[in-house]
C-alpha cells in the first residue's frame, strides 16, 4: 500500500534520552524504501558520559564519536531526510524524547514532527511472546538485521509498518493508525519532559 513516512531510531551514550550518539533513517515511498542513511553524534555537552551498559547494547564508544556532528549540527541533517513525514519509531517515546530532550540540552527549537509507533502497531497486529524490535519485524518477514545499529533499527521498523499497511490495506498513515485504533501523535514542544524506558 502507498504509505509513505520516515522511520527513525537513535541510540543514545547513557540513561538520559539527551545523549544521543547514533542516529538511523529510513523513508518509504508508495510502500517502499527508497532511501536510508545514518549517522554518528557527538551528545550534547553534560551528556556526552559513555555508559558501559550503553556501549554493550550498541557498541559505541566515546572515541567513535569524537569528530561527529554535534546534535546542534546535524539536527538540520534530520530535518532535511525527513522534511514534513510522519517520524515512525519502535517505541516511539523514547526516540521522540530523545529529539526533544537533545534539542533542550543543546538551546535548539525541537521541530514539532507528527509520529506513529510500531511499538503499539505490533501489539494490534501480531500475536507474539514478546513486541521487541527483532521479534516484531520478524512477523514482517524482516529476519536480517543487526539489531540496535540505527540504521538497521530504523529499516526494521520501517518493514513493520510497511507490512502491518498492506495487511490493512490502508493508504497513509492516518489509515493505518484510525483502522487499528491508535492515533499519530504530535510532539508536545511545551509539555514537560518525563524520561521514558529504554528503546525496544
Amino acid at each position: 500500500m502507498p504509505v509513505d513516512f520516515t522511520a527513525i531510531d537513535f541510540e543514545t551514550a547513557n540513561s538520559s534520552s539527551a545523549s544521543a550518539c547514533a542516529v538511523g533513517l529510513v523513508r518509504v515511498r508508495s510502500g517502499e524504501v527508497v532511501a536510508q542513511t545514518g549517522w554518528l553524534i557527538r551528545p550534547p555537552a553534560g551528556f556526552d558520559r559513555f555508559f558501559d551498559v550503553n556501549i554493550g547494547i550498541h557498541g559505541i564508544h566515546p572515541e567513535d564519536v569524537r569528530d561527529a556532528k554535534t546534535w546542534s549540527e546535524q539536527l538540520d541533517d534530520i530535518a532535511a531526510f525527513a522534511a514534513a513525514d510522519v517520524l515512525v519509531a519502535h517505541n516511539a517515546g523514547f526516540d521522540m524524547s530523545v529529539l526533544r530532550r537533545a534539542c533542550e540540552a543543546s538551546g535548539d527549537v525541537c521541530p514539532p514532527y507528527r509520529y506513529f509507533c510500531s511499538l503499539q502497531l505490533a501489539r494490534r497486529v501480531y500475536e507474539l511472546p514478546s513486541y521487541r524490535l527483532p521479534l516484531a519485524a520478524a512477523a514482517a518477514g524482516f529476519t536480517d538485521f543487526t539489531h540496535h545499529e540505527a540504521t538497521a533499527d530504523a529499516l526494521a521498523c520501517a518493514h513493520i509498518v510497511m507490512d502491518a499497511a498492506a495487511r490493512a490495506g490502508a493508504r497513509s498513515i492516518d489509515a493505518l493508525a484510525d483502522a487499528h485504533g491508535l492515533r499519530v501523535k504530535t510532539i508536545d514542544v511545551a509539555a514537560p519532559v518525563v524520561e521514558p524506558v529504554f528503546a525496544a
